[in-house]
């Protein structure tokens, strides 16, 4: 059975959306970060940047987010864009490499390292970029992808749902009506119901004391 190395953070609900989606029987691993359980050895075995999610398909391992979501669209041959669709792809990597990595340094700088209003003024009006981006976009099109739900969507569902928290400052998606519609279309599929449901499966540490900031930053801390 496939194995997935999981924490409630947005980038490991991206695949268990994917699984869900699939209809895939798999066992949840739980990985609790801020315990530092990402840097055992035999976790970074799996991962050697000792980052969640990883999946272990019966021997075949992979991690990050994207990669696990195209490896599993390519090969169960579902929610993978066409090879000839460059726009469908093309969003899928702005999700990828923009909206999802802004959102994580935009909550690293507005609600972790404050002492840089540099920082915290960039990845803010960064964030906040990426969004009105994807909202335009999402104003003539129903899916991220296009006309059809694709991994572009999975990508983005588990940064967007966080959103009242990245973008709090800002009203959340009050902003944004376009990616509020889109992301309300995706929580109304059986499958969205079933991932957020892993919320609540494992007890994970909440307090972000030093022991969870040293395991979540340890280059702070060299």
């Amino acid at each position: 059975m496939l194995k997935f190395y999981y924490h409630t953070t947005p980038n490991p609900f991206k695949v268990a959306l994917m699984l869900e989606e699939l209809g895939i029987d798999y066992d949840t691993v739980p990985v609790d970060t801020r315990k530092g359980e990402q840097h055992a050895a035999d976790f970074l075995a799996l991962n050697p940047n000792a980052k969640l999610p990883v999946i272990d398909d019966d021997g075949t391992v992979v991690f990050d987010s994207n990669a696990i979501l195209l490896y599993l669209a390519r090969k169960h041959g579902r929610f993978m864009p066409a090879e000839t669709d460059g726009q469908a792809l093309s969003w899928f990597f702005f999700v990828a490499t923009g909206l999802s990595p802004f959102s994580g340094q935009a909550v690293h700088f507005t609600r972790v390292h404050t002492d840089s209003a540099y920082a915290t003024n960039r990845y803010e009006k960064e964030i906040a970029r990426h969004y009105r981006l994807l909202d335009d976009h999402l104003a003539s099109n129903e899916w991220i992808g296009g006309s059809d739900y694709d991994i572009a969507d999975i990508a983005a569902w588990g940064w967007v749902a966080m959103a009242p928290f990245v973008l709090e400052a800002q009203g959340g998606l009050d902003p944004y009506p376009n990616v509020k519609a889109w992301f309300d279309r995706v929580n109304a599929r059986p499958a969205a119901e079933r991932a957020m449901a892993l919320r609540t499966k494992f007890d994970f540490k909440q307090e972000m004391d030093e022991t969870a900031m040293r395991a979540m930053f340890p280059s702070n801390f060299d």
